[in-house]
């Protein structure tokens, strides 16, 4: 069920148009950080960043994972199938998206799709909700759309992604691509990007 205080895009083409180039942008510049203010009221735990990146991204043909906390409110799964059409999987391993607001509980990157030779981009692309984003972080980055190296810090930071992260590059052209966003800003680390802790 709806709830009634929730709302989607209040221009659902110009903002779906206006996020998807900065969506664009920050895949193309690895590790850059976008400002990012979404006009929307999502219902109960859902970021409102994260919200309108599935809005802008999901539609009737594409899955969507939820994390167990979003998943445990109805009315989260209620407003992506108004707004996006989109169903809700309960398997991370056939799903296009997945949206996640605790990264510490977040399944391993390999329980997600990966793609396959002939169609990498049937992978899921991972919408994750972090406290704070910041320029010249402890993540070194490194690889296309990054002239030499780029810093940037993702709070919190379970240990066990850096080395997830690398075992996901080994995979291209497969592989997950992952956007992070916090309240006003997003950045996003394809699976095109070399990472290591500074």
């Amino acid at each position: 069920m709806l709830d009634a205080a929730s709302t989607g895009f209040a221009d659902p083409v110009l903002d779906a148009q206006s996020h998807f180039r900065t969506l664009m942008d920050a895949l193309a510049r690895p590790g850059s950080i976008h400002a990012f203010r979404p006009r929307l009221t999502p219902p109960g735990g859902l970021p409102a960043e994260l919200a309108a990146i599935a809005l802008t991204l999901a539609d009737h043909e594409t899955a969507v994972w939820l994390d167990p906390g979003l998943a445990a409110d109805p009315a989260v799964s209620a407003w992506l199938a108004f707004h996006a059409g989109t169903r809700i999987t309960v398997d991370p391993g056939e799903a296009d998206f997945a949206l996640v607001t605790d990264i510490g509980a977040m399944p391993p990157l390999a329980a997600f799709a990966a793609g396959d030779d002939a169609y990498p981009d049937r992978s899921t692309t991972l919408l994750i909700a972090v406290d704070a984003l910041s320029a010249g972080g402890d993540l070194v980055l490194s690889g296309p759309g990054i002239e030499s190296e780029r810093r940037l810090g993702i709070a919190p930071w379970p240990a066990a992604l850096t080395e997830q992260l690398a075992a996901n590059r080994t995979l291209f052209p497969r592989g997950v691509d992952l956007v992070f966003a916090t309240s006003g800003a997003i950045a996003a680390l394809p699976r095109t990007t070399r990472i290591r802790e500074a």
